[in-house]
C-alpha cells in the first residue's frame, strides 16, 4: 500500500509541478535532471509526461466529435504564426490543465507558452513581466489570483488572513496588464480563479494541519473585479463546480475540459 501510495503522491507531483520553471537560471534542463528530481528513471518520467498529454489530446479530440463544439473552436481568433502566452498558477501550471487541451484544438502553427507556476501569487508573477517582453506575445490568457486568497491560520472558527489582500492583488493584476507589452484589450483575456468546494477544502486534512484554507467569498471578489474590465473575461466557476480531486481547490480533467470549453464558448462569442 505504502509503494502505491507513493507512485500515486509522484504521479501528482509530475502533474503539478514543472521544476524547470522555477529554476530557468539554470537554462534547458535534461529530462535525465528533471526525472531525477522526482526520483524516478528517465523513461518512467517520460512515459509520465507523455500519458498527461495523450489524455489532454483525447480531451480535445472527444470534444471536436461534436459538431457545434467543432464549429465554435473554428471561430478561435488564434492564428498560425501568433504566440499564446497563458499566466497562472496550479490550475494551468497541471499538465492536464485547460491550456493543454486548448493547444489540441488550435490549428499547427500557434505556438503556445505556458508560463503558469503552480503555488504562483500575483505578486510572484510580477517577475514574469521582463520573459513576457522577451516572448512578445500576441495574445495573454491570464488565471491568477487563487492563490493570493490563501488563508493562513484559518480553522477553529477563524477566517484566516490573507496571503496577499484584496488590493494588493487587483493593484498586481492591473500592473500586470499595463506592462505586459500586449497593449490590445482584445488580445488580452482574464479567466476567473475556478469554483472551489467549500466543504472539501475546509475538510482537507492537508490543508487543516497546515492551519491554510480558502473562502468561496474571495474567489468571488475577484472574479466581480475582473468582469468589471473592459477585457474579456471568462468566468469558470459555475462550469467547475463539483468537478474538483479530493483537496475541493484543484481540478479533476473534467474540470479543466470544462475550463476550456467556457473559454471556447467565450471566444467564439466574442467573434460572432
Amino acid at each position: 500500500m505504502s509503494e502505491n501510495r507513493n507512485e500515486h503522491l509522484t504521479a501528482k507531483l509530475v502533474r503539478f509541478q514543472q521544476p524547470e520553471k522555477n529554476l530557468r537560471y539554470l537554462g534547458d534542463l535534461p529530462e535525465t535532471e528533471l526525472a531525477g528530481l522526482f526520483g524516478l528513471a528517465t523513461d518512467t518520467y517520460r512515459k509520465l509526461v507523455r500519458d498527461l498529454d495523450d489524455q489532454t489530446r483525447d480531451t480535445a479530440a472527444d470534444l471536436l466529435k461534436d459538431p457545434d463544439f467543432a464549429d465554435r473552436a473554428d471561430r478561435l481568433p488564434f492564428r498560425p504564426g501568433q504566440r499564446i502566452v497563458a499566466l497562472g498558477e496550479s490550475t494551468t501550471a497541471d499538465r492536464l490543465s485547460w491550456f493543454s487541451v486548448l493547444g489540441h484544438l488550435l490549428p499547427d502553427g500557434v505556438e503556445l507558452v505556458n508560463l503558469a507556476v503552480s503555488g504562483l501569487t500575483t505578486t510572484q508573477a510580477l517577475t514574469q513581466l521582463p520573459q513576457l517582453a522577451f516572448l512578445r506575445p500576441d495574445w495573454i490568457l491570464c488565471m491568477l489570483g487563487a492563490n493570493d486568497a490563501q488563508r493562513l491560520g484559518r480553522g477553529a472558527g477563524a477566517p484566516g488572513t490573507r496571503l496577499v489582500s484584496e488590493a494588493e492583488t487587483e493593484r498586481n493584476l492591473l500592473a500586470l496588464r499595463e506592462l505586459a507589452g500586449q497593449p490590445d484589450p482584445d488580445r488580452w483575456i482574464w479567466l476567473t480563479p475556478s469554483s472551489l468546494d467549500q466543504e472539501r477544502a475546509d475538510a482537507y486534512p492537508h490543508f487543516r494541519r497546515a492551519g491554510i484554507g480558502w473562502d468561496a467569498e474571495d474567489v468571488d471578489g475577484l472574479a466581480a473585479f475582473l468582469g468589471g474590465r473592459p477585457e474579456l473575461t471568462v468566468d469558470t466557476r459555475a462550469a467547475t463546480a463539483h468537478l474538483h480531486l479530493d483537496d475541493g481547490i484543484h481540478l479533476t480533467l473534467e474540470g479543466q475540459r470544462a475550463v476550456a470549453v467556457s473559454l471556447v464558448d467565450a471566444l467564439a462569442e466574442a467573434a460572432s
